[in-house]
């Protein structure tokens, strides 16, 4: 699919978006969190990774996948042979959900009319960038992108038509690795989590 605009072009326009989606009061999580977290990555990558929604650091911080999930994320795109830094690494949520545990802010699920209320900012985000392949991380990433019927666990690493993009999956997110009962479990669920990265680095490879 050729990419409409330059990439400067492009770059301004989600520079445009980024700014209006700061002031975003479309649903009532702008209330908890402390900024909306936008995505970040180049205005013309090829691959566009959604996840659910910012977890605490990222909260604070301001970018995604800056924490324990996204550190995991990260080592295992450059293990399956992906640069980080040319992925576009963004949410199906801008906002922090959580509720309090002690001094905690645990996260805690986005509903179906949050989800409803984000979808705007992450449409323009994939219309900007026109990725090659979207992948999404997790089962409220996959709900919003393939609907209901997209199971992770069935379906990881399967690709399904779509409009959003030439080649469209699915896998589990980081956060569920680090999850994991114990060392062994977590190793095994970091190893079939980079096997998919990797079936879809070769899939990327093939598109023009």
């Amino acid at each position: 699919m050729a990419k409409s605009g330059n990439a400067t072009a492009r770059r301004k326009r989600l520079t445009q978006i980024r700014d209006k989606a700061a002031d975003c009061r479309r649903c009532p999580l702008w209330k908890r969190g402390t900024q909306t977290v936008f995505g970040e990555g180049p205005a013309s990558a090829r691959l566009m990774l959604v996840g659910e929604q910012p977890g605490d650091q990222e909260d604070l911080a301001g970018e995604p996948f800056v924490g324990p999930a996204g550190q995991l994320l990260r080592a295992a795109l450059s293990e399956a042979g992906l640069e980080p830094s040319e992925v576009f690494l963004t949410n199906a949520v801008k906002h922090f959900k959580w509720e309090a545990r002690g001094k905690r802010r645990i996260h805690e699920r986005p509903n179906h009319e949050e989800v409803l209320a984000c979808r705007l900012w992450l449409d323009e985000e994939i219309e900007i960038v026109q990725p090659a392949m979207i992948v999404a991380l997790g089962a409220t990433a996959a709900a919003t992108l393939l609907g209901s019927s997209a199971k992770v666990t069935r379906d990881r690493g399967t690709f399904f038509p779509s409009t959003l993009a030439p080649l469209v999956s699915l896998t589990v997110h980081p956060s569920s690795i680090l999850r994991a009962p114990d060392s062994a479990a977590r190793s095994a669920a970091r190893a079939e989590f980079i096997k998919d990265l990797k079936t879809f680095a070769r899939k990327l490879n093939k598109v023009p």
